[in-house]
């Protein structure tokens, strides 16, 4: 593969009342739900602070689902690669590609906050964080074991480096130690899942994958809520 890596008032119908009170309780819960790896580090309660804000607003709503795809997008498109290398396929390297653009995307989607040149920053670790994820799998593959020993270890010092650079971002909402445990969190998960494919056992490896993405939904949802704390006026229509 090459490698360079969102005045008066009127009567509603009670119909539409409830409706508008399911959506809002379930915007709640997903934001809520991203934001409770946080609980006990940051020292409050997640859940009244998201409640406080009464129904969310349309670029809420809509910055929140963003966020859920491209790091659903981040965890597919992985195990997609992950199966395309390990079967051979000619397909790896299209999905690779396809990879690599998410990176990009994930970028992209934080720079109106951070600026471009955070933007940019966030996908070069991140083509780096798939970049090495090849190489890991490439090791594997060959039976390399100093390779993939070494790898690795630079895989999980790259995850380190996403953790500490999202965290600067944005310490109340991300902080450190939180940020680098959920980013180890997905490479323990992404690595077990590889290494039951690569080895055949295909069912170990199908069912790896329900916790991955689970994870990273938890995850989308604890970027786009700190980004929503982070910079409220930005999210008021």
């Amino acid at each position: 593969m090459k490698s360079t890596l969102v005045g008066r008032q009127r009567s509603v119908p009670v119909a539409f009342a409830v409706l508008i009170a399911v959506v809002a309780a379930l915007f709640a819960f997903t934001v809520e739900r991203g934001s409770a790896h946080a609980e006990g580090v940051l020292g409050h309660d997640h859940a009244a602070a998201a409640s406080s804000q009464g129904l969310p607003t349309a670029a809420e709503v809509a910055f929140h689902d963003q966020m859920r795809k491209l790091w659903e997008d981040h965890v597919t498109w992985t195990r997609l690669a992950i199966v395309t290398f390990a079967d051979g396929s000619a397909g790896f390297n299209a999905t690779a590609t396809r990879l690599l653009q998410n990176q990009t995307d994930i970028g992209n989607a934080i720079a109106p906050f951070y600026g471009q040149a955070a933007g940019q920053q966030l996908s070069d670790l991140l083509h780096t964080h798939i970049n090495l994820a090849v190489a890991i799998l490439q090791d594997a593959k060959a039976g390399n074991t100093t390779a993939f020993n070494a790898d690795k270890a630079s895989w999980y010092d790259n995850a380190n480096q996403i953790a500490d650079f999202l965290s600067a971002a944005n310490p109340k909402n991300w902080p450190d130690s939180l940020m680098r445990d959920e980013m180890k969190v997905h490479l323990d998960e992404t690595l077990q899942e590889a290494e039951d494919e690569l080895a055949g056992n295909y069912t170990a490896s199908v069912n790896d994958y329900e916790p991955v993405v689970e994870h990273m939904l938890g995850f989308a949802d604890l970027l786009s809520s700190g980004i929503m704390r982070q910079f409220p006026n930005q999210f008021d229509n």
